[in-house]
């Protein structure tokens, strides 16, 4: 037989000798003063939702422009405007005849309407870059362009209430209405330039914006491209309702400043039909996120209701009847413009609201859940959390 050597073990501590220990050969313990100190690893704090929309707001650099260019403009804007009613005020005098209260009192309008345009711009901006809504985007390239247009009639508006002071000795000095125009002209024109210009500049930032957020669209909605059209109809027919309520409420703001008195009986229905619009439009959104056909109905009927109104109103300042010329001289021009608008935004508001209408019970109601506590929803102009299974159910390649 082979032999095998035998395998050889280490000694056991206890069979080694005992060993002597000096105060040198012991290592201590702790860390040395020289030597880095390892901390223990903390856990991170929660962000918090608002901070996270924030954070992701400020890397979207298309976003911030958009922004930043919509709240300087007011800004700058609103300046002017201030400057401008300061220094035709102080020209007028405190007790204005009868005849020309109307045509003169069109230059403290602007202001207030200014204020109310472009602070509900700013809302809208803000919350369709927080919501990812293109269509509202758009749609606030839109109103700020229908701005620039009526800054345009206010520089005529101005010079016609001017010269109807002078001609019925409203000024407070014996001056011409050419030079007080000529004082104020430059800034007027600078609003018209300057809200025109960034116009141009939203405009080019909303494209790029455009292709940005068709992603996020793509990976909520799916490849489906049915429903895709009807996630875009429904944030086309949000956006509507959002513009209606702003040229609505300029409409009235006019109306009621200039045109209607306060013992007039339309001035309590036109101060109470503010509010009202409100409720209306918001009862329409959620009508139509929830699929509530009846509600879509009777939203419909009153929309129909708005257009008469609208269409009436028009026909009066257009009308070629001495009296109602007379009625409306102060305003024609600004309250046709809104008028006009407002009835070509209601007959598309009606049309798309139909074709909403037509899309319930179609699936779009299921993208609209309720969100989660990490989720980045937003309200009235994308859809909640969807169940990923079911999600991946629903594509398919027209």
């Amino acid at each position: 037989m082979p032999a095998y050597e035998q395998p050889v073990y280490q000694e056991s501590a206890a069979s080694q000798p005992h060993r002597q220990f000096t105060l040198g050969s012991l290592r201590p313990s702790w860390p040395r003063r020289d030597s880095p100190v390892e901390e223990p690893l903390q856990k991170s704090k929660p962000i918090s939702k608002r901070r996270a929309e924030w954070n992701s707001f400020l890397s979207r650099k298309w976003a911030v422009t958009f922004a930043a260019v919509t709240l300087v403009q007011a800004i700058i804007c609103l300046s002017f405007e201030v400057y401008v009613y300061v220094k035709l005020e102080s020209r007028l005098k405190l007790g204005i005849q009868n005849n020309v209260k109307k045509q003169v009192e069109i230059i403290p309008t602007f202001l207030p309407l200014f204020i109310f345009g472009f602070l509900y711009e700013n809302v809208l901006v803000w919350d369709a870059l927080r919501a990812k809504n293109t269509i509202q985007i758009m749609g606030a390239c839109f109103a700020n362009f229908a701005l620039a247009i009526y800054t345009g009639i206010q520089i005529d508006q101005v010079y016609t209430a001017l010269v109807l002071a002078k001609e019925n000795n409203q000024l407070q000095k014996p001056i011409d209405p050419d030079k007080v125009f000529e004082a104020t002209k430059p800034y007027l024109f600078t609003i018209c330039a300057l809200i025109s210009t960034a116009t141009i500049i939203m405009v080019f930032a909303a494209w790029k914006l455009y292709q940005e957020f068709s992603w996020s669209v793509l990976k909520i909605i799916g490849a489906d491209y049915k429903m895709k059209k009807r996630f875009l109809c429904y944030q086309i027919y949000i956006g509507l309702l959002k513009f209606d309520f702003f040229f609505v409420i300029g409409f009235m703001i006019q109306l009621v400043s200039v045109v209607t008195g306060r013992r007039d009986p339309e001035f309590g229905l036109t101060i109470a039909a503010m509010p009202i619009t409100l409720i209306i439009l918001a009862a329409a959104a959620f009508c139509t996120r929830r699929e509530i056909r009846w509600g879509m109905v009777v939203t419909i009927i009153l929309y129909l209701g708005a257009l008469s109104y609208f269409i009436f109103k028009s026909a009066r300042v257009l009308s070629n009847d001495t009296i109602w010329q007379e009625y409306y001289k102060a305003v024609k021009k600004p309250l046709a413009a809104f008028a006009l608008i407002t009835i070509v935004l209601i007959v598309i508001t009606i049309i798309n609201a139909i074709y909403c209408m037509h899309n319930f019970g179609k699936g779009l109601k299921d993208y609209f859940g309720k969100r989660s506590k990490n989720d980045h929803d937003q309200e009235m102009g994308s859809p909640g959390p969807v169940n990923e299974q079911h999600r991946m159910s629903r594509i398919t390649i027209d």
